[in-house]
């Protein structure tokens, strides 16, 4: 692969975010260049862009890496799109998707002829299967039912099986044998779906069998794989790169560096990195940051009443009965949902595990007679203790630590079969070798780790758990839906000095709620017995059981506007994902009957928002939430970014309500603090990018506490109202007051109001704040 010769990498000022698909192809991003240009972003982030599916919604089911998606537009109309953005100064950030590809024979060209020919094609060393496990076969879970319920409906038609819409290859010279052992004879085997969960020998994305993962470690497998994206940089159409999922990869860093090296360093690179509390992204990773979700958690953390919180999970605990591991404690819940996913639906990446284990122990004289369910339960422990998402090559003895160990030995009741627990977390550290087949056990292990954490917690225990449902979103943490100002800020200028390129983000197709249904959902916390009365008044809707009915309404609340349309299906997706009274694999008809009814005649319907004097009260205070958390997001450390619609009001539930083609709209209030922010990032790029640094500004009096107050390169000043509701019971702002830095400053907003900083001018909050809870201040010029 020729790589693109160094140039330093652009980073944006900030970038606006488009999900592309056929009914929103790349002509009409070309139409609203215009208009996205004029919102004062840099960058165009464009959805996955390579060939996927016929149809795909998405695009992260991809085909074919040589070519650019013809569904919209094909690389004709993508360097079309580029150059249109250009001429309005904009540059193109593309979703790059190396983790897997579509598991289509139809569709999937490197699958398809791996199934036709077998190890000896050219594409066998792509995908990541464990033949020996398939008896050297390929196992496809594709079939609606048993082989035997199915089998006469298979075809044989121009050297192809078909069923149903669905192709295999044939085997050369296969095609005219009786139908049993034509499928006999191949290099796959066809089986019931059902049997994925325990029988697959291929590495998928998460529990998704539909999508199958691909060997970018493999450098042959990476030049294939990244041709088409390496041109498209070297020939100025793409400047940046967003890296979906590098966690299921075997080695990120290696992937990272290998992309660095092919791009010549001149993409402005974000990874969708998912960090845990306190985690940090490794420094070594050649990267501007992560997408942002670490952000998120942030800004809505910040602006999160702890005390209210902590009072609306009791009201919680007592309005649903449920017990702690099913949705009454958070650890306990994601510690149960954990056990569930890693026993159940990846009990075949379990399983394979546990062949590799008992292979590394049987050539280790030092771990022999280590019974196989022994370790396959020790990995199971050591998956579910890791309070990350997955370890790397370096840090790793302080993820897999000796009092992780310890409470995992306690599942055993013979201490000497404990003994496996630290054979397996020997073989994790390194210890007993560095051959291929340690660290490939290693990397599996590590990829097994963030499926486990991605589906048990996200996908499992957020909707179990679920007090504060602003709380449960990408990244964050439902049992410390707070922030302290102070971590805030020491988080904010950490990021400043050690990534000051990573991106922010709100919104995104993955968050369960947009950023203003969180924000009316979060302002709860503020007044937990108005929301107990709410539900009180709403109790002649009967639902199913009392969970349901607390996040049924809160999603409702959130919403802001009756819509069993966009409601229902969120509310049927929530209690599916929670999988304790139905599921996307078992479901319960008769439940789920009983769900979209009440979602109809009650949260679909009911306008709560309105329906009494003390709901209708907090609109001032959902907006003060909204407009300061999006300020915020965009003057914080970091590149911004919009979301698609959200350079105004957007209301969005879990996807697919999140992904409609883009529209435009009317401008708001949203759009002018957009518009203000951006503009000023644009004309003073230094106060917002790298050495601008973040200091905090403390407000003293009876109030402090409900100003967030920080300067940004000494140019720039963002305060916001925090907790509002909370403010206006204690009496408003009183006498407190914040001290500007020294010199003259400008509200950005109105243009027309100054004030001045300095030790002798404290500014009363009450002015600041007299037309609107948060300020944008730029230092003035002359």
């Amino acid at each position: 692969m020729t790589s693109p010769s160094p140039s330093p990498a652009v980073m944006p000022t900030a970038t606006y975010r488009l999900q592309l698909q056929p009914a929103f192809p790349f002509a009409a991003a070309e139409r609203v260049v215009p208009h996205l240009a004029g919102l004062g972003v840099s960058h165009l982030h464009l959805s996955p862009v390579l060939e996927s599916v016929p149809g795909s919604a998405h695009g992260y089911d991809v085909t074919d890496h040589r070519s650019v998606r013809a569904e919209l537009g094909g690389e004709a109309g993508l360097r079309a799109l580029a150059a249109t953005a250009r001429a309005h100064g904009l540059g193109l950030v593309l979703d790059l998707v190396p983790n897997h590809m579509a598991a289509s024979p139809r569709h999937n060209h490197a699958l398809r002829a791996v199934l036709r020919d077998g190890p000896g094609s050219p594409y066998a060393r792509w995908f990541d299967v464990d033949r020996a496990a398939g008896d050297g076969k390929v196992l496809l879970p594709v079939l609606p039912g048993r082989l035997s319920a199915v089998r006469d409906r298979l075809r044989v038609e121009d050297g192809t099986l078909r069923l149903d819409g669905q192709e295999f290859p044939l085997r050369p010279g296969t095609e005219g044998l009786p139908l049993d052992a034509l499928l006999d004879a191949q290099w796959y085997r066809l089986c019931w779906w059902r049997l994925a969960r325990t029988e697959l020998n291929y590495r998928r994305f998460f529990t998704v069998s539909e999508l199958i993962g691909v060997r970018v470690e493999d450098p042959e497998v990476f030049d294939a794989t990244h041709a088409k994206i390496v041109e498209l940089v070297a020939d100025g159409v793409v400047e940046g790169l967003r890296i979906d999922h590098p966690d299921g990869l075997a080695d990120p860093q290696g992937y990272l560096e290998r992309l660095a090296a092919a791009t010549g360093g001149r993409c402005w690179t974000v990874v969708e990195k998912i960090l845990a509390d306190g985690e940090r992204l490794p420094a070594a990773w050649p990267v501007a940051g992560t997408t942002g979700y670490d952000a998120l958690r942030l800004v809505d953390g910040v602006l999160t009443d702890p005390d209210g919180a902590a009072e609306l999970t009791d009201a919680y605990r007592d309005f649903t009965r449920r017990s702690a591991d099913r949705g009454g404690v958070w650890p306990d819940t994601a510690r149960r949902a954990a056990y569930e996913v890693v026993r159940h639906d990846l009990a075949a990446e379990a399983a394979r595990l546990t062949r590799e284990a008992v292979r590394l122990c049987a050539a280790e004289p030092a771990l022999a007679d280590h019974a196989p369910w022994a370790l396959r339960t020790a990995i199971e422990e050591l998956l579910v203790h890791l309070r990350v998402y997955r370890p790397y090559r370096t840090g790793v003895e302080e993820v897999l630590t000796p009092g992780a160990a310890r409470a995992c030995r306690a599942a055993f009741a013979v201490p000497e079969e404990a003994d496996a627990v630290d054979a397996v977390r020997g073989l994790l550290l390194g210890s007993f070798g560095d051959s291929p087949e340690h660290r490939a056990f290693r990397a599996r292990f590590a990829q097994t780790s963030s499926a486990l954490r991605a589906k048990s917690t996200e996908d499992t225990a957020f909707y179990r758990f679920a007090p504060l449902l602003s709380a449960n979103e990408v990244g964050g943490d439902p049992g410390r839906p707070g922030v302290p100002v102070a971590e805030f800020h020491e988080e904010c200028a950490r990021l400043a000095r050690d990534w000051p390129g990573t991106g922010t983000v709100l919104t995104t197709h993955d968050t369960k709620r947009s950023a203003d249904v969180r924000a009316a959902i979060a302002v709860l916390a503020q007044c937990p017995r108005v929301w107990t009365g709410l539900l009180a008044e709403v109790s002649g809707v009967p639902a199913p059981d009392p969970h349901l009915a607390w996040t049924a309404w809160q999603t409702a609340f959130g919403f802001g506007a009756p819509d069993p349309a966009r409601i229902g299906p969120a509310v049927l997706k929530a209690v599916r994902e929670e999988g304790l009274r139905t599921s996307w694999t078992e479901p319960d008809p008769v439940y789920e009957r009983a769900v979209a009814d009440f979602t109809a005649a009650g949260p679909g319907r009911v306008p709560l928002r309105t329906a009494s004097e003390a709901a209708f009260a907090l609109e001032p205070h959902i907006r003060a939430h909204a407009l300061g958390a999006a300020l915020v997001q965009l003057t914080m450390p970091g590149v911004p970014e919009l979301y698609q619609h959200t350079e105004r009001e957007y209301r969005a539930l879990v996807d697919p309500d999140n992904r409609a083609p883009y529209a435009p709209g009317p401008d708001d209030a949203r759009t002018a603090v957009v518009r203000a922010a951006l503009r000023l990032r644009r004309e003073r790029p230094a106060a917002f990018g790298p050495g601008a640094g973040h200091v905090p500004l403390t407000a003293r009096g009876p109030a402090a506490a409900h100003c967030l107050a920080f300067v940004r390169g000494g140019e720039a000043v963002t305060a916001v109202t925090r907790l509002s509701l909370r403010l206006a019971e204690a009496g408003g702002w009183r006498d407190t007051a914040l001290t500007l830095p020294d010199g003259r400053w400008t509200d950005v907003l109105d243009g027309v109001r100054e004030f001045t900083g300095g030790t002798a001018n404290p500014l009363k909050l009450a002015e600041l704040f007299a037309d609107r809870p948060f300020v944008l201040l730029a230092r003035t010029t002359n």
